[in-house]
């Protein structure tokens, strides 16, 4: 089967600006549940590229996405989302984004069309082959992402990606290569729709499986989080009380000395 860009094709919704604001919700709402039925189809790629990464991860390699717009955004998210959650190195898991952080907030023109720039940002975290990159394009052309997976490949780093088109160009430079097929968007081309809602239910599924199975997950607690707000902090007092059977005055001293519930947890039990 040759290559099509579907996430460019005209919208199954049709005159738009005449619709009730109901009719626009029920209509991106039914697209929505059709990303995330696509998502359901390839959990068996999800598996193997995950399978991957946690092998990466048990030899100290890193976990790198690179994107361009949407989805270099969602990578960042993601990311950045794993110190505070599962309280990795920062370092872990690293998400980067064609034209930089300023490009989180600002369109960089013409960043997504330079095919150096990847290897480049790579580099500078002198990657290895201990590591792992994931390229997220929607269309699978992007050449950022396309490029950048392609010199990690000629060096002999592994490489996933995910893409919402078949036979793209993107999965031809992956060793584990996901195609969730969302279909077009609701608004013609506008992928930071359907295709960025399932890429970002994807990225949910490698983070945390992926930390699940390297321990960062007690039962179904957060026990490695960082206590940055009060919010997590009572959180955790409450993972105590659960778990240890103790007055919360006693897991608030707990978290004060040993810094979070896993340590205050082992503490407590090896005192016993």
């Amino acid at each position: 089967m040759g290559f099509v860009k579907i996430t460019e094709q005209d919208s199954n919704h049709n005159n738009l600006e005449q619709k009730s604001i109901v009719h626009l919700l029920e209509g991106i709402h039914q697209e929505d549940k059709n990303a995330v039925e696509a998502v359901g189809k390839v959990l068996d790629k999800i598996e193997v590229l995950i399978e991957a990464v946690v092998t990466q991860q048990k030899i100290g390699g890193r976990l790198f996405y690179i994107g361009a717009g949407t989805s270099g955004r969602l990578s960042v998210l993601d990311a950045s989302e794993c110190p505070p959650t599962f309280g990795t190195d920062p370092n872990q898991v690293i998400g980067l984004i064609a034209g930089g952080d300023y490009a989180l907030r600002n369109a960089v023109e013409n960043a997504e069309d330079d095919p150096h720039q990847a290897w480049e940002d790579l580099n500078a975290y002198d990657i290895n082959t201990d590591d792992i990159v994931v390229g997220i394009a929607a269309s699978g052309t992007t050449p950022y992402v396309v490029s950048g997976l392609h010199d990690c490949q000629s060096k002999g780093i592994k490489t996933g990606s995910i893409s919402c088109n078949q036979n793209s160009p993107l999965s031809g430079v992956s060793n584990f290569p996901i195609e969730v097929i969302v279909g077009p968007e609701f608004v013609t081309g506008s992928s930071r729709m359907k295709a960025g809602t399932a890429q970002k239910l994807i990225l949910n599924m490698i983070t945390t499986a992926t930390m699940i199975r390297l321990g960062h997950v007690k039962g179904n607690k957060m026990v490695d989080m960082k206590l940055s707000n009060k919010k997590l902090v009572g959180r955790a007092e409450g993972m105590l009380i659960d778990e240890l059977n103790i007055s919360q005055e006693k897991a608030k001293q707990l978290l004060e000395l040993h810094g979070n519930v896993r340590n205050a947890i082992n503490a407590y039990k090896n005192h016993e």
